[in-house]
């Protein structure tokens, strides 16, 4: 007898209220609704602790005791996984009935494909790619690599694809990055068909907060791929992070601009 495929899903939630809540349900129903046959298992990573003690229908509802990082969370839940694939998924998602079928197919039909996305048809059209227009390899976040929904063969977890140093903005280059470089194949699927609401839950923080969920990653980021500068690198957090510090650093330099531009008079 042919042994089943297993797919662990985690889906990361902040369920701040009951429109949230409401929101990683609808997840939670619209998978489990799906036309297939796999042995699935949810894993809900729920980051309102005020909400502890409640699992979602159908799932294992982990409350983590530690702040909030995108990656930090899906390492939580991959201590929850072991099936051959797993699916790591924003909650503000409608999955549709045949998305797991397609792209468990289209792994099955390309032994060296590691990784795949969705398309969302509301998001990709933009890009002039329409569902069931066939499977589109590459990495660029996106287009073909969607962040809020990714799937991957269990064994590629070898590679570090989750780096706790980034807590939310440039995960998703950051997997792209480790993909690319360690020349494992990504592709868009597209009849595999996921709806995404747009980071709905990024827009529900106030925009200082976004900020910090945003350009304190780039710093990082840079670091990580780019200048691989220590002290730049330090020197560009204690500028964000301090503002006192940024604003008696660009005061000392433009005091010295002014003292220079006199002294050549």
């Amino acid at each position: 007898m042919e042994n089943k495929v297993t797919v662990d899903i985690i889906i990361l939630s902040y369920a701040k209220n009951d429109f949230f809540k409401e929101i990683t349900e609808n997840a939670v129903n619209t998978i489990n609704s799906a036309n297939d046959s796999y042995e699935k298992k949810i894993i809900v990573v729920e980051s309102n602790s005020g909400l502890k003690g409640y699992q979602y229908p159908f799932t294992n509802t982990i409350y983590p005791n530690t702040k909030f990082g995108y990656n930090k969370f899906i390492n939580i839940g991959l201590k929850h996984s072991n099936a051959d694939f797993v699916c790591i998924a924003n909650n503000d998602l409608t999955f549709d009935k045949e998305w797991l079928n397609n792209i468990i197919e289209a792994f099955n039909r390309n032994p060296e494909l590691a990784s795949a996305s969705p398309i969302c048809p509301e998001n990709h059209k933009k890009y002039q790619i329409f569902p069931n227009s066939g499977i589109y390899e590459g990495y660029r976040t996106a287009i073909e690599l969607s962040g809020w929904c990714l799937v991957f063969r269990r064994e590629i977890l070898k590679f570090n694809l989750f780096d706790n140093n980034l807590s939310f903005w440039y995960c998703d280059n950051d997997y792209a990055n480790t993909l690319k470089k360690n020349n494992l194949k990504h592709a868009l699927v597209t009849k595999s068909i996921v709806h995404h609401l747009e980071s709905i839950t990024l827009k529900g923080e106030s925009p200082k907060k976004q900020s910090q969920l945003t350009f304190r990653e780039k710093i990082y980021f840079d670091y990580k791929w780019e200048h691989k500068n220590w002290k730049k690198y330090k020197y560009r957090q204690l500028r964000f992070d301090y503002p006192f510090f940024r604003r008696m650093i660009d005061n000392t330099i433009n005091l010295f601009k002014t003292a220079v531009k006199l002294w050549k008079k």
